[in-house]
C-alpha cells in the first residue's frame, strides 16, 4: 500500500505556513521554500505546484503569501 499524499489547495498551504510562523519555526521575511524543511519531499512537489498555480514561486516571501494581517511578531 502506498502512503497517502495530502492534497494541497492554496488555503491549506496558507494555513500550514501561518501555523509554522505562529510556532516560530518560520519568519515572514523568509522565502516560502524554507517551509520544505517541515514537509515531506513527496508532498513538497504537490505543495510547490499549487503555489505556482496560484502565481507564487518558492522564492517569494512568506509575507506575500500570507498578506498583511496582524502579527504578534515579525
Amino acid at each position: 500500500m502506498l502512503p497517502t499524499i495530502e492534497v494541497y489547495n492554496i488555503e491549506t498551504i496558507k494555513d500550514e505556513i501561518r501555523q509554522l510562523v505562529d510556532k516560530g519555526k518560520l519568519r515572514c521575511n523568509e522565502p516560502i521554500c524554507h517551509a520544505c524543511r517541515f514537509i515531506s519531499p513527496r508532498e513538497w512537489t504537490c505543495f510547490e505546484c499549487e503555489l505556482e498555480r496560484n502565481d507564487y514561486l518558492p522564492r517569494d516571501w512568506i509575507i506575500d503569501l500570507l498578506g498583511n494581517g496582524e502579527w504578534a511578531e515579525d
